[in-house]
């Protein structure tokens, strides 16, 4: 496909989801939900296909050298696309985010003021290689009665083609206005470009991926973007945490998937805790797999107890491995944590395992929760939670880490805007 032919190729799926738009922003919540379970029903279908489409990308991708963490968030089977299935029949069973009034009112004037919620329109969401954000985009579009266009990346090709098509036909078959969803099948970079310079065609932009993705979209787009972060996130044991407690924690945290943006990358710990709770948790990492990157103090104690450890350098604190890899420091107490979180963080997801019955550990809890900036602070618990489903939003469709419209794991609600009602009897201004 020549350059002028896909860019001509991006507009008419942006124009023919503008189109849609309009007529899906009028669809009743039973309609929108009716046509989410036939898209449920039809990935249960299809699922063979989707399978063997998704094989090909696979083998590609293993081919190519893929890391297996990002191979694992590129693989589907017929559990997974059961998965996905049942996201888009939980997101039915919401409560329809369209038509809500948020205000309500009589003015001076006498006019009586409602503010009401109404979709974004059309919502564009560029992705890399995980093909379930096909099904979830897809999905939490319908249901917020915004047309999608999505546009994956080259690694997922073959699978997002497989889905799109059997969501698009499903969705349509069910009532839904032609082109509600629609997929850029170009997976050249120009065809992405293209897309982001839709304004006045395309509302929101979405793009979920690497940095290197998120930051292009956000330098590069002319319509607004929803930025979606990396996860550089951090589990602090602070010196009162209870052994077994971090132990666990930090497990899951890490090793429960490598490839997802709330894996723990960083382990802090309170230096004269480091003999205490270092040796069994550097030892559990170990036993599953994960490279550790220490600071001198954490060699120290790693060394003193038979246990591997490379040496860190600045760029570890800075790394979102997506791998069996752990950066581990000794810090001062609570003020070094923060501190460090909050300069080497991305604002994503971030912990403390402290004894909240411990006077220490409580003001540690407090001080951490308070001052980390982050979209979602954790005491006592892993990071692996920040989650759509896991925060009862049904299939999320991001995780943002800006703080303007919506931030940390955002689905239906934040593909919403809203406008102002107003029914009078004659008022007319002086």
């Amino acid at each position: 496909m020549g350059d002028e032919t896909m860019r001509e190729e991006v507009r008419r799926i942006a124009e023919a989801a503008r189109a849609a738009s309009g007529a899906l922003a009028q669809t009743s919540a039973g309609d929108r939900n009716a046509a989410l379970a036939a898209m449920a029903a039809a990935l249960r279908a299809h699922a063979a296909e989707i399978v063997a489409a998704n094989a090909e990308d696979v083998a590609a991708a293993r081919a190519a050298g893929t890391k297996e963490s990002l191979v694992d968030r590129l693989m589907l089977d017929e559990g997974r696309i059961e998965g996905m299935a049942a996201a888009l029949e939980d997101l039915a069973v919401l409560p329809d985010p369209l038509g809500r009034v948020q205000d309500a009112r009589t003015l001076e004037s006498g006019i009586g003021l409602e503010r009401v919620s109404v979709p974004l329109g059309v919502v564009a969401v560029v992705y890399e290689a995980r093909p379930n954000v096909t099904a979830d985009a897809a999905g939490i579009c319908l249901k917020s009665g915004n047309a999608a266009v999505l546009r994956g990346g080259s690694m997922a090709a073959r699978s997002n083609e497989a889905v799109a098509r059997v969501l698009a036909d499903a969705a349509e078959g069910a009532g839904m206005p032609q082109g509600c969803i629609g997929l850029v099948a170009s997976t050249d970079r120009a065809a992405a470009d293209e897309l982001m310079g839709l304004h006045g065609t395309v509302d929101v932009l979405i793009p979920r991926g690497g940095a290197g993705l998120i930051r292009h979209c956000v330098e590069t787009s002319k319509v607004p973007v929803i930025e979606t972060g990396t996860g550089n996130c951090h589990v602090y044991l602070h010196g009162s945490a209870d052994l077994e407690r971090a132990r666990a924690i930090v497990v899951n945290a890490k090793c429960r998937r490598y490839g997802v943006c709330n894996a723990a990358e960083t382990l802090l710990v309170d230096e004269a805790a480091a003999e205490a709770l270092l040796p069994a948790v550097l030892a559990d990492l170990r036993e599953q797999g994960v490279v550790l990157h220490a600071d001198e103090r954490a060699r120290a104690v790693a060394a003193a107890h038979g246990i591997e450890a490379e040496p860190a350098t600045e760029d570890d604190w800075e790394t979102e491995y997506l791998a069996p890899e752990l950066a581990v420091r000794c810090v001062s107490g609570v003020d070094e944590a923060v501190d460090h979180v909050n300069r080497y963080g991305t604002k994503h997801s971030e912990a403390i395992v402290a004894d909240p019955a411990d006077p220490a550990g409580a003001a540690a809890i407090e001080a951490f929760l308070a001052r980390v900036d982050a979209a979602a602070v954790y005491a006592n618990a892993s990071t692996a939670f920040t989650d759509g489903g896991q925060f009862g939003l049904g299939a999320e469709i991001g995780i943002s880490t800006q703080k303007l419209h919506a931030r940390g794991p955002f689905a239906l609600e934040a593909l919403t805007s809203y406008k102002y009602v107003l029914r009078g009897d004659g008022q007319v201004r002086a």
